[in-house]
């Protein structure tokens, strides 16, 4: 490589033959692998190819909110510290963090509001039960924060439900 550098990772990059369209680089030269053109808009169309690095970065924009929710319990911190540092590497890692982020703070906005009404309800007796919905309201939060990243480490932009997406 020129300047001693390492050669890139394999995985699709603009083809240097054929302005628009992907080629696949194994690792060392060129293949004869080609995609078509892809849309003006990749986010939209859904047709652009994330690589290893984008994919990884992904997957840890959804895993961070289960290391902030040992660590604080500000699982919004981790998406929005990725978001802010990784969104301009590429449109997947910028799409995944900014819906990791917006689903932690609904989340986050879903349990404050079910802590007032819980409490207020408490005060006559039956916000007590209401607590309860904490334990499904957090397996629901684990399970698609997993799922997420794994759809994420699989290169496939996943979409919470329920979500408010403040953050676009």
């Amino acid at each position: 490589m020129p300047g001693g550098g390492q050669p890139p990772a394999p995985g699709w990059y603009a083809d240097p033959s054929q302005p628009g369209a992907q080629r696949w680089w194994d690792g060392t030269q060129w293949t004869q692998q080609t995609q078509a053109p892809q849309a003006s808009s990749p986010m939209a169309a859904g047709t652009y190819v994330p690589d290893a690095n984008a994919r990884q970065w992904a997957m840890f924009a959804h895993l961070s909110a289960l290391l902030a929710s040992l660590v604080g319990g500000l699982t919004f911190i981790g998406p929005l510290v990725i978001y802010l540092v990784k969104r301009d590497e590429h449109p997947f890692i910028a799409d995944q963090a900014r819906e990791a982020l917006n689903f932690n703070l609904s989340m986050l906005i879903y349990s404050v509001g079910l802590a007032i009404v819980s409490f207020v309800l408490t005060l006559i007796l039956i916000g007590f039960l209401l607590f309860l919905l904490f334990i499904p309201l957090a397996i629901a939060w684990l399970v698609l924060t997993i799922i997420a990243a794994m759809k994420a480490n699989e290169g496939e932009a996943y979409r919470y439900p329920v979500t408010i997406r403040m953050v676009t």
